[in-house]
């Protein structure tokens, strides 16, 4: 096997050829190494580990060899630069976390420690996980590895986990973490033509990811195919004491669960996520997704979620008024920026530190949300759109009654120009219309890619399931994979 095709296994061919000892995981993560190092035009990595991965490498080979293998064993991934990591930097993307080496680890990285994955290092991301493009981090933005046919116009990987999309389907990593806020993983996911998992609120601990809005963060895997998201998922998951919001259930077979048959089941189609104007590219993949599962033996039924319309509004009052909170920690006085020029107080400190430290849509979610939760405005704006999230949660509920899964487009178009919707925030915002709903009532959403635009980009498609049954998620996911056949790659893996 050469070493350019080890970059294109999956992390379940990868398992069975590490096992038959076809290749070591050091041959496979030095393949993916010299991926990284052609490839850094992407600038999918803010922080390079190549010396950290060849010794986790040596350690999985040594693993496999006594036979005491973890499930991630030897599978080389990227770490969302949100993650704290011990000893290694860890940014958010931001200027305000310069110099910051956390002496803890993540919950999440910690675990796949443990089952034995190996870190290439830490993706970029939208500062802080604010954005949908991945152009608002401090160390530039991220590139799509994806082009328009017969364009050479660089596209946006879709945000926050920008730089893990853009790693996996690049193939600079065989999978990589995510967090998903409002989107954060589908979305990018859906751009990049790549399979990206956000799991129930709770089922992987948030303790060690750097905070946006806690209520809503979650990680999830980001990977190439359905099965990959399962063996991985079930890597990541898991109670955590130390994290208030962690669920105490047991984390199934995920893997298992890919049955291949999904006769019987109901799914889902909101009218809601019709609206008007739609693509008309979208909604025909949305329309090949219904029959695809028509064909496998599943019942579509229409459903309603009626305050699906306010779900923009009242995301970007709940996210902000939390990260506004969240982000008070940063002052320039613990760790990471401390700005020190001219400063005549510590108040003058403090502001010239932020100031400096956070970047302009950072800044801008700080104030929605200061302002939504200072005296006069708290009840008006953060107090009501918590009820409205509640009537969201509500709407799934009564869906969930009459079907065991949801389809959906994953995003309103497919990925467009860097620099087109900077400038833009509504419009930048509207891309999570179809991921935020999930989102706010906690659910799990996966989404994968089904089919190219006529320009040659990918569209995903999401699927959304009930608190905790990601199992029913995957197996239809996997079902869908497997009809829609969705071989394509970005033109920079052809070469």
């Amino acid at each position: 096997m050469t070493m350019t095709r080890l970059t294109d296994l999956t992390i379940a061919a990868a398992r069975d050829g590490l096992k038959k000892g076809e290749f070591s995981a050091r041959e496979l993560t030095q393949a993916h190494i010299d991926a990284m190092a052609k490839h850094r035009d992407l600038n999918a990595y803010i922080t390079e580990t190549p010396d950290l991965a060849l010794t986790q490498a040596d350690a999985a080979d040594a693993a496999l060899k006594a036979g005491d293998a973890g499930a991630m064993a030897g599978i080389p991934i990227g770490m969302k630069d949100l993650f704290c990591t011990e000893g290694v930097l860890t940014t958010a993307a931001s200027h305000i976390l310069d110099g910051f080496k956390p002496q803890y680890e993540s919950t999440v990285s910690a675990n796949l420690k443990k089952a034995g994955a190996v870190t290439l290092g830490k993706t970029n991301l939208d500062e802080f996980a604010m954005g949908s493009s991945n152009e608002t981090s401090y160390y530039g933005p991220v590139k799509n590895p994806w082009k328009r046919t017969g364009d050479t116009t660089d596209l946006v990987p879709g945000g926050s986990s920008g730089g893990s999309a853009a790693a996996v389907s690049g193939r600079l990593a065989m999978a990589a973490t995510g967090t998903d806020t409002g989107g954060s993983i589908r979305q990018p996911a859906a751009f990049t033509g790549i399979v990206g998992l956000k799991p129930t609120y709770g089922r992987c601990s948030r303790w060690g990811v750097v905070a946006f809005a806690s209520s809503l963060d979650q990680a999830g895997p980001m990977t190439r195919t359905v099965r990959d998201a399962a063996i991985m998922l079930g890597a990541m998951a898991g109670f955590d004491p130390k994290d208030s919001t962690s669920a105490n259930i047991p984390v199934p077979d995920f893997e298992a669960a890919l049955s291949g048959d999904v006769r019987g089941l109901k799914v889902g189609i909101p009218a809601e996520y019709r609206p008007e104007g739609l693509n008309a590219e979208i909604d025909a993949v949305w329309q090949k997704g219904i029959q695809m599962l028509k064909d496998a033996g599943a019942t579509p039924v229409d459903i309603s979620l009626p305050h699906t319309k306010y779900a923009l509004p009242t995301y970007y009052i709940v996210a902000p008024a939390e990260c506004s909170s969240n982000l008070a920690r940063y002052d320039g006085v613990r760790f990471g920026l401390r700005v020190t020029e001219g400063v005549r107080s510590l108040d003058d400190m403090y502001m010239k530190t932020r100031g400096e430290g956070f970047g302009k849509e950072v800044r801008r979610r700080i104030l929605i949300g200061t302002y939504a939760l200072s005296a006069g405005y708290y009840d008006a704006y953060y107090l009501k759109a918590q009820k409205v999230r509640a009537l969201i949660a509500q709407d799934f509920r009564k869906a969930f009654e009459v079907c065991d899964v949801i389809l959906t487009p994953t995003a309103p178009s497919a990925a467009f120009e860097l620099g087109a919707e900077i400038d833009d925030p509504i419009t930048m915002y509207l891309n999570d219309v179809f991921t935020v709903p999930t989102s706010l009532a906690g659910l799990p959403g996966l989404s994968l890619p089904v089919d190219l635009s006529a320009e040659g980009l990918p569209l995903g498609l999401q699927l959304i399931g009930r608190p905790f049954d990601e199992e029913t998620v995957l197996r239809v996911g996997d079902v869908m994979e497997k009809a829609a056949g969705f071989t394509a790659k970005p033109a920079i893996v052809e070469a």
